[in-house]
Parts: C-alpha cells; structure tokens; sequence
C-alpha cells in the first residue's frame, strides 16, 4: 500500500477519479450456508478496540450493529438514510445527517470536499453494493472505502465503514469471524490498497467459512 502525500486538496475527488479504475480481483469463493450471520467477528472487534475506554459507545455502536444485521437480514437497500439510523444509534443523537461543510481525516492529511452533488454521488455509490459487476469482496471493500472517503457524517465514521462492510456481507449471508486483519490506514488515492483490501476480504470470508464448516463437522 503507497501512503498519500502530507495533503491532498480533496481526498474525495481523488477517490471518485481511481474509483472506476481500480483493478478489483477476481474471486471462486462460494456462498456459506450457514443461516443468518452472527457479525461475531465485528463484535468482538468492537468491543476490543473500544470497550475499555468507552463502554457507553462500545454498547450503542453493538446495538447498531444488530440494526445493520437485521436491516441484511431484511434484504434492506444501503441507502444513506439506513445508515443515519444506525448512526443516531452509535452516537445517541436525535438526527445525523449528511455532513454540511468539508471534512477532514488522519490529522489533517485527507480533505473531503462538498459539492451540490456529493449526497446523491454518495447515494449511487451504495447502491451499487449490490450491483453485480464485482464478487462480493470486492463490493464490501468499495462500498467500505466509499463510506470513509466520503465522509458522510460528522462523526464516527470509521465505526460506519465497519457497519455498512457488515451490512453488505451479512445482506449476502456471509458473516466474518474475524475483522482485525482489516484494521489499517486507507488512502484515497491507493487504487492498489483498495484492490489489496478486497483480496484480503475474500481470504477473511473463504477462512471463516472454512472454520465453520469444520466446527459443523466436528
């Protein structure tokens, strides 16, 4: 993964333009047949990476959590107002709505800018978590790297990349039992980090159902 430079004048606008370029990998995983994913491997991501210094989130965020799954489960669309309810969710707000000025991230070195058009940009890129021009993995880490470079909200968007990647998959019946690999600084200029991340996703799917499987026989 090649790290971006110190500043960029917007982030965003560099991921729109690689975002169609990018060289997603092929992927022969199969589909688990399981039942309704557990999302334990979010969970426990969760509530590892913030349970001790923030147990009030950590609780909200697992109750959004269950919304995302249960809105999978549902075969619900990804739409920014379904995420807003998670997020009202994890934050304890009364209203989250898409963000009104640019954004920034990691210290400063990514700036996501704000056009007239940028909600509706952001609306079409999530719907295309379902579209069937990519496999799965590559889906989930688009529709995961679009949440983090757009930026939608004012707050907490990390914890929302995690929750629309769980929807995505969970929405497929996929469930990951392990999140922690994916634990890493993203650029929005990196087409070779996104395609890298989708690898990743397939390996942590195609291992989770192979552990599954095993523990069903066993």
């Amino acid at each position: 993964m090649t790290p971006g430079p110190a500043h960029r004048d917007d982030a965003l606008a560099d991921w729109l333009r690689i975002r169609p370029e990018i060289r997603w990998p092929r992927w022969t995983g199969g589909r688990p047949a399981s039942g309704a994913p557990s999302g334990d491997g979010f969970r426990e991501f969760f509530t590892a990476t913030r349970g001790s210094r923030d147990t009030e989130g950590t609780a909200r965020v697992l109750v959004a959590l269950d919304q995302a799954l249960a809105d999978a489960a549902h075969a619900r669309a990804l739409t920014f107002a379904l995420m807003a309810n998670w997020q009202r969710t994890m934050l304890h707000r009364s209203a989250a709505g898409f963000r009104s000025m640019p954004a920034f991230a990691k210290g400063g070195r990514e700036r996501y800018g704000l056009a007239p058009g940028t909600r509706a940009r952001f609306e079409d890129c999530l719907a295309g978590s379902t579209r069937p021009d990519l496999p799965l993995p590559s889906r989930a880490a688009r529709t995961y790297l679009d949440v983090l470079f757009f930026h939608p909200f004012e707050d907490g968007n990390a914890r929302a990349a995690l929750l629309a990647l769980a929807f995505v998959l969970a929405r497929e019946g996929v469930s990951l039992d392990q999140v922690h690999p994916l634990q890493a600084t993203r650029w929005a200029d990196d087409a070779e980090g996104a395609a890298e991340l989708a690898v990743l996703l397939g390996i942590l799917i195609t291992a989770a159902e192979r552990r599954l499987s095993h523990g069903r026989q066993s």
